[in-house]
């Protein structure tokens, strides 16, 4: 299992690029489609969780997931398989750039894997919609952040901690609403 678990995010490390959001998809992919690891919700509420922490989402996220496979030994497991791939091409890419950064070639090819991430980002940002935004409440919360985002500096890890508590606030308030509209 600590095998699979390792060659797993070594495979989401390798092969998606933009890091972040724009390995979600793969996540979605491997851990809940392939190995059935997760259930859908459990990775948008994985990359929250490791949008929330310092470092980088990925890793984060790695850890939560390799936890709950196998414990603190699982966590080391789906880290090192998700952050090995992009050591390995740091490095390598680190002691070839001085010679090749400048080439037309290679600065075009980076623009198309610029373009290449904001779709994948953008793909993700549908998924999340459709199984995020399910009612009016969630459509306010959904305004809310991204208006602040927009237009404030506010820190990631505060938009989404506000973001939870108004979702408890929320939920609290729906069904303290039902309760008492049954005891009447």
């Amino acid at each position: 299992m600590l095998i699979k678990l390792f060659l797993s995010f070594a495979y989401i490390g390798t092969f998606t690029f933009g890091g972040g959001y724009a390995m979600l998809p793969m996540f979605h992919r491997v851990l809940v489609e392939k190995h059935r690891w997760l259930e859908k919700d459990e990775v948008t509420e994985f990359f929250s969780v490791g949008q929330c922490l310092p470092g980088a989402i990925a890793p984060n996220a790695a850890v939560i997931v390799g936890y709950k496979q196998r414990g603190i030994i699982g966590s080391i497991a789906a880290v090192l398989g998700v952050t090995l791939p992009s050591v390995v091409l740091i490095l390598l890419i680190a002691s070839l750039l001085d010679n090749v950064a400048g080439h037309p070639i290679i600065q075009r090819a980076f623009i198309g894997l610029r373009i290449c991430v904001s779709v994948l980002i953008l793909n993700t940002v549908f998924k999340l919609w459709k199984n995020s935004v399910v009612d009016k409440s969630a459509i306010l919360i959904f305004a809310a952040v991204f208006l602040l985002s927009v237009f404030t500096n506010l820190p990631v890890a505060v938009l989404v901690v506000a973001a939870g508590l108004c979702g408890i606030a929320i939920t609290n308030l729906r069904r303290s609403n039902a309760f008492n509209g049954g005891a009447k």
